[in-house]
């Protein structure tokens, strides 16, 4: 059994921890059970989850047992956390097929059976949906100051911000208080872990656990992710990056992470894939072309987890200006009946937010058809029925155009 710790903490996991040496006395003594919550907002998760995926990832490597707890019920409430506006209800249909598209993704990085380290798939409604209101007053939130409430960021942030808070949402970090209790007396469930924003959230159920049954669970917590230049991970100009290839195609996720920033290689390795920390650093440190080759690394790794290695292959393939028809299938694809002016195929494909916009890319040589520069805004693109041809919009945008009958 590996240090889950010490693999954390070369790696640059850990922002915050509720008891360090104890956590690790508790790892040391045998297989823990940890969990991290993930509410059903949206319908995949995207690349700014991949911190505390990968966090489980190593969990369960190192002979612990991760939980993947889905929000059911949760999600029928709202984190208010770093929110200035009340979060759009979602129908119970849409909360679960939201479910159901995040499960797909955890199976590429945590492995569900029932071995002692095997990963487990909860869902809160489970114990949310049946609750009765007055007994959970008087049981649970009783043990909860609303002076202390009012102190916690999510909420004193919408405060002074005169934002509105409803009372539904002043009410979920007492629900996610309890999942962490039912979560330790179903599954013996000592650690939850998540991003710094949750650290509020997450040590009010320390608290619980402490004051309903006498026992200490643990709180471990990552680094709210940012790139270099400022943005949000995951974030880009044309939307976020999501793990599901069906909303983000694999020859797009690869370009992302090769597009990295140079001041974020050395990071990315360490969080996003499984090489040693000393071959990460070595890498990060390359100049020029062989920085270039690290971020050609980096992007084949996290694409190789995420998607499996042969979509990994695909799209370092395409991106070298080969014609891999698995890549090739992936790619957003446009068919052309005629002759069509470039900057109406570029709207089409919705590669530029207008035609004075595609003229300017193409003027600043920033679109090729067929790895040819496209320096005419004016010119049109013409196809033979059944012909394809590639065009790239920028560094990361592949699309696929092919020819039809008129």
């Amino acid at each position: 059994m590996t240090d889950f710790m010490t693999t954390m903490e070369e790696r640059g996991f850990v922002h915050s921890c509720s008891n360090t040496i104890e956590l690790r006395r508790a790892l040391g003594d045998g297989p823990v059970t940890a969990y991290i919550g993930y509410d059903a907002t949206a319908q995949s998760l995207h690349v700014g989850h991949l911190v505390n995926i990968m966090m489980l990832r190593w969990f369960q490597k190192a002979g612990h047992r991760p939980i993947t707890l889905m929000g059911g019920g949760t999600t029928k409430v709202g984190d208010p956390s770093h929110r200035s506006d009340e979060r759009p209800m979602l129908s119970e249909e849409e909360i679960q097929s939201n479910i159901a598209n995040m499960q797909q993704v955890f199976g590429n990085y945590l492995t569900y059976n029932e071995a002692s380290n095997g990963a487990v798939m909860r869902n809160n409604a489970d114990w949310l949906d049946g609750l009765n209101y007055l007994s959970f007053l008087r049981d649970i939130g009783v043990h909860f100051s609303v002076n202390r409430m009012l102190g916690f960021d999510s909420v004193r942030g919408r405060l002074e911000d005169q934002k509105s808070l409803s009372f539904l949402e002043f009410n979920y970090m007492i629900l996610q208080a309890y999942d962490f209790l039912e979560l330790y007396e179903q599954e013996g469930c000592r650690l939850q872990m998540g991003g710094s924003d949750q650290w509020g959230n997450i040590v009010n159920g320390i608290d619980l656990a402490r004051r309903v049954r006498g026992t200490e669970v643990f709180a471990l917590t990552t680094p709210l992710l940012t790139k270099a230049d400022g943005t949000k991970m995951g974030k880009t100009a044309t939307g976020a990056i999501w793990l599901d290839p069906q909303k983000t195609p694999p020859f797009k996720f690869w370009q992302f992470w090769r597009n990295t920033d140079d001041r974020d290689v050395a990071r990315f390795l360490k969080l996003f894939t499984e090489l040693p920390v000393a071959e990460c650093e070595a890498l990060a440190h390359s100049e020029g072309a062989a920085l270039n080759d690290a971020k050609i690394m980096l992007a084949n790794e996290v694409t190789t987890l995420c998607h499996g290695r042969e979509a990994a292959r695909a799209a370092s393939n395409l991106a070298q200006g080969g014609r891999d028809e698995q890549a090739l299938d992936a790619l957003p694809t446009l068919e052309l009946a005629g002759p069509t002016k470039l900057v109406d195929v570029m709207l089409q494909v919705k590669a530029a937010s207008s035609g004075k916009n595609a003229k300017r890319l193409i003027a600043q040589g920033g679109v090729s058809l067929a790895e040819i520069v496209q320096d005419d805004p004016g010119s049109v693109v013409e196809l033979e029925h059944g012909e394809s041809r590639i065009l790239g919009v920028g560094k990361s945008n592949r699309f696929r155009l092919v020819g039809t009958a008129a």
